[in-house]
């Protein structure tokens, strides 16, 4: 008996316009609990005693290895082809 193949489901992903638009960001925190990791991307106005998060990620731990994964792989493209990305804080990457 041969075996039938599930359908394949093509994703529509909707994004809109306010979205579309992104949000600038200057640092990010991660923090983690045993089951979920929380991102969240602040800006951070020079010279000024607050800061606002401008978005913040849940999400769990395989998906956000996968994540990791997706990010240092178009950093690595994009050093490629633009150069090394030079950090002045090597202690601090995140800003």
């Amino acid at each position: 008996m041969a075996e039938t193949k599930p359908a394949e489901i093509q994703l529509q992903i909707q994004l809109d316009d306010q979205l579309a638009n992104g949000a600038y960001i200057n640092m990010a925190l991660v923090n983690h609990t045993e089951t979920e990791f929380t991102l969240d991307f602040i800006y951070v106005q020079p010279q000024q005693p607050k800061a606002t998060v401008r978005s913040r990620i849940i999400t769990n731990p395989k998906h956000m290895k996968r994540l990791l994964s997706a990010i240092q792989d178009n950093l690595a493209k994009f050093e490629a082809r633009f150069g090394t990305i030079e950090v002045s804080d090597p202690g601090n990457p995140i800003h």
